[in-house]
């Protein structure tokens, strides 16, 4: 009977063994886990963010973190208020958190070096440290908004930060603490993350800066509440900085509120006033309804349009189409957009890429505001040929003017030229440029912009020692109160490129509400001409005008930008020792008066003149000669002139627009044919 049931209870407890390790094995291992292990996610080190030159704008350190295992914690209340003390949190929440009853919790996460000596010199029983990764930003502010920020658990929040979360935020670590059956820990063991990928922007640093003293300055001055300056390469779209106030520290960013984490540039809608001008009278001169010539008739600063009657903001009589963009006449740009009618002129402005997100690396982007053309009104053509009705952002504005500095190709703008991961770049493609309007039209819009820099509203936009055109703008903002424009606010801006010929950047320049003077020609057009001449001096583009007399442009290479030197930092330094008017050649060959040409002209034929050879001549050579001869030179291109339309020995009235290309150097083909 005793073996009977020892063999029977040797039985029982095989079959109990065999389903505990057998059947149910997995069950109880996963138990056993849930109780004794815990596996806390460690902060991932997040790549580094460099500027175009390799500067480092944003990057990960390594910070302690506190953490308590409450089963070690002998008097929970007493340490609790100790804890409290230094990390300047209420003693309550850490209190419950030791009472939690769980095996692992978090104290404090991501601390200072001060606040992580005064809880390690406490030395209490239970409490533990462990390393992670902070993201810092040692620029403190300065170009917030396109780098954004991140949170606790190092995921972006905002800017670059958030749009290439996926590839800089890389892998997050992990912790493994083990406990024993009273959830007291014995051992831990760690696996380090591995880093992001790296980040580099079109940004310049040093233009940036360039950018936001500027523009602090001008708002300053100006008493806007707020501002922004885009500076951009036409050529290639690439964003060189992008500056805008209000602000925010990226390292502290719950300490502003939301509306300074706004990037206005991209998210910002305005209507763009006169600067919208400029598109208006690109469709006109592409669709060749009109030219620079051209006499309007302005009517005296009044027109109606469906029972309306829209005021210039002065009177002016008859202008040629010249003179209309260089004085921003109103009723001259509605006149030419009633020409185009509401189908063309709607099909340019979504040419021009208004209406549409840009595609910029960059969160936040609106399209903008452009209705449909069946919800247009009979007043409509005339408000939008002035920029009204039509809302727009500071980097689509900023954009359509560089497809005219480069020539008519409408660019995607940029922000980001690569990724690099282990070394290797991960490059992305862009879209092929569209081509809004012909490299003709845009040299001829070259050519005006200039004049409006040189004899128009933007005469402060004046640069020393660079030709450059641009284009004045002052709108109304609607009043959210009532709904109608508003009489005291209103966005006064400058758009313009440098140098003329052979554009290095764009720049726009926007202030909200400014105080006193409103217009963009007084409040925005000297802020472009202070920006523009420290940008193209750190560049070191080539002037392609004699600096005036009395005038040093110093500092050409600025020494690097660092936070303790901010007030030292200064990329150039116009030095005026002579208050003298600007001489002939200093002012630009546009606005030289041509001498008499009578022995230009055959006699019997005053109204016409023979093509004369302006094959090697320079770009200035080309515009004397011109000029000379009272025919309208369109320029494209930089160097020496190496063909020319019409041919020489061909005769053609006064007035008469002649295309000259320009390269480098003359074919040999053309040096035989100049030698001749």
């Amino acid at each position: 009977m005793v073996a009977l049931l020892a063999a029977a209870w040797l039985l029982a407890v095989s079959l109990r063994l065999a389903y505990l390790q057998l059947i149910s094995h997995r069950d109880y291992v996963a138990r056993a886990r849930r109780q004794q292990e815990r596996v806390v996610e460690i902060s991932p080190r997040r790549g580094v963010i460099y500027d175009r030159n390799g500067r480092e704008l944003a990057m990960s350190l390594q910070v302690a973190s506190t953490f308590a295992i409450p089963a070690e914690v002998v008097h929970p209340r007493l340490a609790a208020r100790l804890l409290a003390g230094a990390l300047q949190v209420p003693a309550e929440e850490i209190e419950a958190k030791l009472r939690s009853g769980r095996s692992f919790v978090w104290i404090a996460r991501k601390l200072d070096r001060e606040r992580t000596e005064r809880v390690r010199a406490l030395n209490l029983k239970g409490i533990y440290f462990q390393n992670e990764y902070r993201r810092y930003y040692p620029k403190g502010s300065l170009a917030a908004h396109v780098l954004g920020f991140v949170d606790t658990d190092e995921k972006g929040l905002a800017g670059v930060e958030y749009v290439f979360d996926d590839a800089v935020r890389g892998q997050p670590g992990r912790m493994l603490v083990l406990a024993d059956a009273r959830r007291r820990w014995y051992d831990r063991a760690e696996q380090a993350p591995p880093p992001g990928a790296s980040l580099v922007l079109t940004l310049d640093e040093n233009i940036q800066y360039i950018a936001e003293r500027e523009l602090l300055r001008a708002l300053r001055d100006a008493r806007a509440r707020a501002g922004t300056i885009v500076v951009q390469n036409p050529n290639t779209g690439e964003v060189l900085a992008l500056a805008g106030w209000p602000s925010f520290n990226p390292n502290a960013p719950a300490e502003s509120p939301a509306e300074h984490r706004m990037n206005r540039a991209v998210s910002a809608l305005f209507e763009p006033g006169s600067t919208f001008k400029v598109v208006t009278l690109a469709a006109a001169l592409e669709e060749r309804l009109t030219r620079p010539q051209e006499r309007i008739d302005c009517q005296m600063g009044a027109i109606y349009i469906g029972g309306h009657r829209i005021r210039d903001h002065k009177a002016f009589g008859l202008l040629s189409v010249a003179e209309v963009l260089a004085h921003s006449s109103d009723v001259g740009a509605i006149k030419l957009g009633l020409r185009l009618g509401a189908a063309k002129l709607s099909a340019y402005i979504q040419a021009f890429g208004f209406g549409q997100l840009t595609g910029i690396e960059l969160p936040g982007e609106t399209r903008g505001l452009l209705r449909r053309l069946e919800s247009w009104t009979p007043v409509s053509v005339g408000s939008i040929s002035m920029g009204q009705e039509v809302g727009v952002t500071a980097l689509q504005m900023a954009s359509a003017m560089s497809a005219i500095a480069n020539g008519g190709r409408l660019v995607r703008p940029r922000i980001v030229r690569e990724l690099r991961r282990g070394g290797q770049v991960i490059s992305r493609a862009d879209p092929e440029p569209s081509r809004p309007i012909s490299p003709v039209t845009a040299a001829t819009l070259r050519r005006l912009l200039e004049g409006v820099v040189l004899e128009g509203t933007g005469k402060s936009a004046r640069l020393h020692g660079y030709t450059a055109g641009g284009k004045t703008g002052t709108a109304q903002k609607i009043d959210p109160a009532t709904g109608r424009y508003s009489p005291t606010d209103h966005i006064a801006s400058f758009l313009g490129f440098a140098p003329l010929n052979n554009p290095s950047i764009t720049v726009l320049v926007l202030m909200d509400s400014p105080a006193g003077e409103y217009h963009g020609g007084v409040v925005a057009a000297p802020v472009f001409k202070r920006v523009a001449e420290q940008v193209l001096n750190y560049l070191r583009v080539p002037h392609d005008l004699p600096v005036e007399p009395g005038v040093q442009l110093a500092g050409n290479r600025p020494r690097p930008y660092a936070l303790d030197d901010v007030r030292d930092f200064d990329p150039v330094q116009v030095i005026s020792t002579a208050a003298a008017e600007p001489t002939a050649a200093s002012r630009g060959p546009a606005a030289w008066k041509p001498p008499d040409a009578s022995a230009t002209v055959v006699p019997g034929e005053e109204a016409t003149v023979l093509v004369p050879s302006l094959l090697g001549k320079t770009v200035r050579g080309v515009i004397e000669d011109c000029l000379r001869l009272g025919i309208e030179p369109v320029l494209i291109g930089t160097g020496v002139a190496v063909q020319q339309t019409p041919e020489v020995g061909e005769r053609i009235r006064r007035g008469t627009r002649i295309t000259v290309r320009f390269a480098a150097s003359l074919p040999p083909a053309a040096r035989s044919e100049r030698g001749n």
